[in-house]
């Protein structure tokens, strides 16, 4: 049980208040009599022993009616929830390069970028407790979504990330940096960085973001994306059909690497989709700090339960004080 808003039980403080306004108004004499001889003389009538009914129907309407402002709740099941509170930073590439069609979805043909989406869909949706947020690089870092919640928000921003919406390029120092949790109160928090080729362009090298991010105690783990030797660049031939052209795959896995082992991390690499999947699948197997915590599935609200019958008890005093227990001015 709980009250959702105890503060309205202060009203109850009101109720003395309100019912000495009422004697006082009903003091002002509405006849006069030049002596209560007369009135004392008239027979004491027996309905009216039981005036005081109507005050104490009034009164208990009036605490009911409170009670069930403070809005009573009833948990329905109480359950040990197990769940994990880190804070996790998905750094994706959206180069250029990232168009290459090296990976598969459902047996076709699909993007790198198509095929992070899809992975990544799946890691967030297995970490419902943790706050996760997105930033999408190339010649420079954008935060696409920041630290939340809201897992629904999140895969929206990252179904919107597309290959030229930032300028060409490979900033991994700058993306790192931008990346690297800034107001996070979590006692865990990691970075997943994905790239498919060099550092060529931002102000940061990687080596020196690495060291920021290490000062943090950030973890970072770093996924190098496409196969190895060539991978197929969609391309248009002069009729407008899409042909592919091979594009040499060019990842520094040495500065991966380097950015996972100063961090304390790992470093991966992905040259298809069930390996890219494994990936993800390890670091949510490996980032998981459990710890239990008593909560309620949900709640009945049981103030009807209280205004109901206040309605009836008002009801019941304002006929019987036209009634049986009428008062004649």
């Amino acid at each position: 049980m709980r009250l959702h808003d105890p503060w309205a039980l202060a009203l109850v403080l009101l109720l003395p208040l309100l019912f000495r306004v009422g004697q006082r108004a009903r003091r002002d004499a509405t006849l006069c009599y030049p002596t209560l001889a007369v009135i004392r003389a008239i027979p004491y009538a027996g309905v009216r022993r039981w005036r005081w009914l109507l005050h104490a129907l009034r009164a208990l309407a009036l605490l009911l009616l409170i009670v069930a402002l403070a809005r009573p709740q009833r948990g329905r099941a109480e359950s040990q929830l197990s769940t994990e509170g880190i804070d996790i930073m998905l750094a994706v590439d959206i180069s250029g390069s990232m168009l290459s069609e090296d990976f598969t979805l459902g047996n076709q043909r699909a993007s790198r970028l198509d095929v992070v989406k899809s992975v990544v869909k799946d890691f967030v949706a297995a970490r419902p407790a943790d706050r996760i947020g997105l930033v999408l690089f190339s010649a420079r870092p954008y935060t696409q979504c920041p630290l939340t919640l809201d897992h629904g928000w999140l895969l929206q921003n990252l179904a919107r990330a597309k290959i030229g919406m930032i300028e060409d390029g490979t900033a991994i120092g700058s993306a790192l940096a931008a990346a690297h949790l800034e107001g996070s109160t979590a006692k865990s928090k990691i970075i997943i960085l994905l790239t498919d080729g060099q550092n060529n362009a931002g102000k940061i090298s990687p080596a020196t973001a690495a060291e920021a991010v290490e000062a943090t105690g950030i973890k970072v783990y770093t996924i190098g994306a496409g196969t190895r030797g060539l991978a197929p660049f969609p391309a248009r031939d002069l009729f407008g059909n899409k042909v592919y052209q091979p594009v040499k795959v060019d990842i520094d896995e040495d500065t991966l690497k380097l950015i996972a082992q100063k961090t304390g991390g790992h470093y991966f690499r992905a040259t298809d989709t069930p390996s890219l999947q494994k990936i993800y699948a390890e670091i949510d197997h490996m980032e998981r700090t459990p710890f239990s915590t008593p909560r309620f599935l949900d709640y009945d609200e049981l103030y009807p339960w209280l205004a109901i019958p206040a309605m009836l008890l008002l009801c019941v005093e304002v006929g019987l004080a036209h009634t049986v227990l009428r008062k004649l001015p």
